[in-house]
């Protein structure tokens, strides 16, 4: 025997004599690419049925149910004959032959149950078409020469196995999106270590867009010897496969190189000079199991002269299971129990990715969060074992158990649970083994490393200050670092720093390169994401730079926000109040005074103001971009002025036939009445500021101009006239905020769309409904675009600068046309307006001047 790393291909191994014999079965025509008939299988053992798909080996006793499943229109009537064999010296009698009649009515409609016989070791079918003791010879055939069939169930069974791991590989190739170098790769060597096989190396050389083409050519494929589908096929001896397999190294057999017809072929050698008679010639074919369907592959048409075909088909061995020896691929490996689409990287049987014989596969958890079993799938395009989909919210779950039985969470929640039990515990890696069924029988896998949290304390494994223009390297250590799913260096700024990282040589522990070569000095911070974390953990680095001077911090009672003024105000980084943390929430904007400028810091969104009182003197903690710390005296000052809009109405105006369809639309012509909340008593010096985003269009309302009313101490009525208070080139968003008396203001809050209107007097089209119509008014250059429906699929849109009196639109439907205005883009406002017949033509006795027509 070879003693090599390749598989031993006794299906490969070809004798040489008999390789000289049949030449010509090597030709193309004699591959396994005609599809033969389907019969369908499943066996019972007890109280459990199990499509053939999922059947590996069979036992005494087991029920086996068989229905050729042949077209309707089939003309010749085939016998399906099943035979059990005990070896090959030892005939079977005659009671192990089963005669089943395909076309009979009854066996058509509800097939044919036959049981295994005790001491059987082997099983056979044969498909040979119905003549005069059709049934006697076959039994004969096989009583006289029992080896031979022992010998082909064999070979067939493995060629099964064989044929389904090249298919599996060639399926899956196709998968990868064409053009992609880095996934073909990937994913090549994800189903070479799945399906122990080689793909050829040289195919990697070619030019991308022939890397593919060239994986998935016959041959190419090199089988590695994982013993598991040869021990399940030939467990009942091995008689022969050493000159076999000695064969299948010489260049004639391939030289190891897979041929997926080779072993097939010796069967049909073997059978065709042993057994030819002048009646009847034996075919083999390849199962590829699919649910119950035995999908059959022939080699050679069937023949219907004499001498006849008989399809000669191999089913499992009668035999104890071989369970697959599945093994982690790195022993050392850990993997996160929280990562979407958790891939468990398991190889060494290649029939659990390539068949359908291993099934219902957990990972059982072991361990504090033992009890919790994980659907997993076999995927050999992935790698490994698949987690079900809803993995991630039965682990989170594991450790939150308080609630009533059946209790559904939300994945915060439990994202939440399972950060708060890992926080006891020193580690989060626990173990977890792989179990499931092969066939009838249950299996126990390999146990694996898992982590089951986020990794925690993490910290610089030394002191490491970071330095701008050059590449940085880091060493961070946690509890575990499975989990890790990205790592950035995150500046003051908001700018995020990707890096590249990877496992140290000391466990729980990661290298981690970052370019800061266009970055400034100042503190940065490391931002680990983890799957099954809302937030990163942040880990911070150190760097220098000239320090900030502070003048004053200015912070009212109830406010989420603090504005601070001085110099270098970009030096920092973060405010610490009441043990609250603001950071800066925009840039240092200029006061205009002795070179310094205001920057303002905010809570993070939906976090509490700080409990303080007015007039309470409290130290501001400011942390500097170096590191360091500065402190500033701050005093309380009173809440600033709030209010929000209880109401708006817009007063009559002229009739008009543009209906707005936003009611934030403000006519510019038409007064705006609304009434405000303020969160405390308003003041009766107070005003109501009104303006747009950069303040060119301001007014103010107050009680002494009459425009602001009180009606109790917290209620307010108030008047705006656009065209008074802004005059009639005004049009836009506008937004109000309160006003105190010594001029402390509040947060602005939107008001209205100030939006100027055309004058529409009519739309006129012709007789021939193919024409345009012409829409007629004045101030059309307020006008964006008009269209027939309301998702303007064809609008006709008004240029830059139109002056014209009239617009040309595809005829509208009696209830109006649409019409978004140049102030307000966004929406669509409908139009009701008469339809009108087209005034004649200039030169006839009612000539019009001609319009100016907007064209798209």
């Amino acid at each position: 025997m070879m003693a090599t790393g390749f598989r031993r291909l006794r299906l490969a191994g070809v004798l040489s004599a008999a390789l000289l014999i049949c030449p010509a079965l090597y030709a193309d025509g004699a591959r396994f690419d005609l599809t033969g008939p389907q019969v369908d299988i499943h066996v019972t053992r007890g109280d459990k049925t199990l499509p053939i798909s999922q059947v590996p080996n069979l036992q005494p006793g087991d029920k086996l149910w068989l229905h050729a499943n042949l077209p309707p229109t089939q003309s010749v009537h085939y016998l399906l004959v099943a035979a059990f064999l005990r070896g090959t010296t030892n005939p079977p009698p005659d009671d192990w032959f089963f005669n089943i009649p395909t076309w009979n009515k009854k066996v058509q409609q509800e097939g044919v149950e036959i049981t295994v016989p005790k001491d059987a070791q082997q099983a056979i079918l044969f498909l040979a078409p119905e003549t005069g003791g059709d049934f006697p010879t076959l039994r004969s055939a096989v009583r006289g020469r029992p080896g031979i069939f022992v010998r082909a169930s064999q070979d067939l069974t493995e060629a099964g196995f064989e044929q389904a791991r090249i298919e599996a590989y060639l399926a899956n190739i196709r998968r990868v999106p064409a053009g992609d170098a880095k996934a073909l790769a990937e994913h090549s060597d994800f189903l070479a270590r799945t399906l122990s096989l080689k793909p050829n190396g040289d195919c990697f050389k070619q030019p991308v867009d022939m890397q593919s083409t060239c994986l998935t050519q016959a041959g190419t494929q090199s089988l590695l010897d994982d013993g598991h589908g040869q021990s399940v096929a030939d467990a009942l001896g091995n008689g022969g496969s050493d000159l076999i397999n000695q064969a299948s190294y010489t260049q004639l057999a391939g030289a190891g190189m897979y041929s997926a017809y080779v072993g097939a072929i010796v069967d049909l050698v073997r059978l065709t000079s042993s057994l030819h008679t002048a009646k009847y010639q034996y075919i083999p074919a390849i199962a590829f199991p699919k649910g119950d369907a035995l999908n059959l592959r022939l080699n050679t048409p069937p023949s219907f002269h004499n001498p006849k075909s008989v399809i000669v088909i191999g089913l499992p061995a009668v035999q104890a299971a071989v369970p697959p020896p599945l093994r982690p691929s790195d022993p050392k490996q850990i993997s996160c129990l929280l990562k979407p689409a958790l891939v468990l990287p398991v190889e060494g049987a290649p029939l659990v990715y390539s068949t359908e014989l291993a099934h219902h596969m957990v990972l059982h958890l072991d361990g504090p969060n033992g009890g919790e079993d994980i659907p997993v799938t076999p995927d050999a395009y992935e790698g490994g074992l698949v987690l079900a989909e809803t993995a991630e919210r039965r682990l989170l779950s594991a450790d939150t158990k308080a609630g009533a039985p059946g209790d559904v969470r939300s994945t915060a929640d439990l994202v939440a649970a399972a950060a708060k039990s890992s926080a006891a515990k020193d580690s989060s890696t626990i173990t977890g083994s792989i179990s499931g069924f092969w066939g009838f029988d249950h299996f126990q896998g390999p146990t694996l490393q898992l982590q089951d949290a986020p990794g925690r304390n993490w910290k610089l494994t030394q002191d490491v200050v970071l330095i701008s223009g050059r590449d940085n390297h880091l060493t961070l250590s946690s509890t575990g670092t499975a989990c890790v799913d990205s790592i950035s260096l995150d500046t003051a700024a908001g700018r995020r720093i990707s890096t590249t990282w990877k496992l140290a040589d000391k466990p729980a522990t990661l290298d981690v390169t970052a370019s800061l070569k266009a970055i400034d000095p100042g503190a940065l911070h490391l931002a680990i994401r983890q799957h099954g974390q809302a937030t990163p953990e942040m880990v911070a680095a150190k760097t220098y730079s000239e320090p900030a001077r502070l003048t004053a911090l200015e912070l009212h009672a109830g406010d989420t926000t603090a504005d601070l003024t001085g110099t270098s105000l970009d030096e920092v980084q973060q405010l610490t109040i009441e043990n609250l943390n603001f950071t800066p929430s925009g840039d240092a904007a200029s006061t205009g005074s002795g070179g310094n400028s205001t920057l303002r810091f905010s809570l993070p969104p939906n976090t509490q103001p700080p409990k303080v009182s007015v007039g309470e003197h409290l130290n501001a903690v400011f942390a500097l971009k170096d590191g360091r710390t500065l402190t500033l005296p701050v005093t309380v000052l009173p809440a600033r002025p709030s209010v929000s809009i209880l109401n708006k109405s817009i007063g009559p105006s002229a009739e008009t036939a543009i209906h707005l369809a936003d009611a934030n639309d403000l006519p510019a012509d038409q007064q705006l009445t609304f009434s405000l909340k303020s969160a405390m008593p308003f003041p009766r010096a107070g005003k109501i500021e009104i303006a747009n985003a950069d303040e060119s269009l301001n007014t103010t309302l107050s009680i002494a101009t009459g425009n602001l009313v009180m009606q109790n101490p917290r209620t307010l009525l108030a008047t705006l006239d656009p065209r008074q208070a802004f005059g009639a080139s005004a049009f836009g968003p506008l937004r109000l905020r309160p006003v105190a008396p010594d001029g402390t203001a509040g947060d602005w809050i939107p008001l209205v769309t100030l939006v100027r209107l055309p004058t529409l007097t009519d739309v006129r089209c012709p007789t021939d409904p193919a024409m345009p119509c012409v829409m007629e008014g004045s101030s059309l250059y307020l006008v964006d675009s008009v269209a027939t429906d309301a998702e303007f699929t064809a609008p006709t849109s008004v240029p830059e600068g139109f002056i014209g009196d009239s617009l040309a639109l595809p005829r509208p439907a009696k209830t109006g046309f649409y019409l978004k205005l140049r102030d307000d883009p966004a929406t669509a406002n409908v139009v009701t307006l008469p339809i009108l017949p087209q005034a004649p033509a200039a030169g006839s006795s009612a000539a019009t001047t001609p319009k100016t027509t907007a064209r798209n």
